[in-house]
């Protein structure tokens, strides 16, 4: 494998929750920023369905004189109800699509 056909990552801290204090490589998208969301499945030790830690990406700070940003870090986000589906802009607030047929129209 060259180096342009190499899987590019970048070593991300998290912060809060069980993965508090480590850094993990995490592969990076084509812009060259990791995911924006970062889900971490826990399997249950009685064999039940896995628990679903969600880290979200956050900045790691900004640059004094032009305030970009300087890298990123994930934030623990424990209240997640997103559930790991995504968000259209087009989507209703309770997470049924506005484009779904409508009983009452007719």
């Amino acid at each position: 494998m060259t180096e342009t056909e190499a899987v590019k990552s970048q070593d991300t801290p998290f912060e809060g929750g069980p993965m508090d204090g480590r850094v993990l490589p995490v592969m990076v998208g084509p812009t060259g920023h990791p995911p924006k969301t970062y889900r971490i499945p826990v399997p249950d030790p009685d064999g039940g369905p896995p628990t679903v830690l969600v880290y979200h990406r956050v900045p790691r700070g900004h640059s004094r004189r032009l305030g970009l940003i300087q890298g990123w870090k994930y934030q623990y986000d424990p209240d997640d109800t997103s559930g790991g589906r995504l968000r259209w802009p087009w989507s209703k607030p309770g997470g049924a699509a506005s484009g779904e047929a409508d009983d009452a129209r007719g």
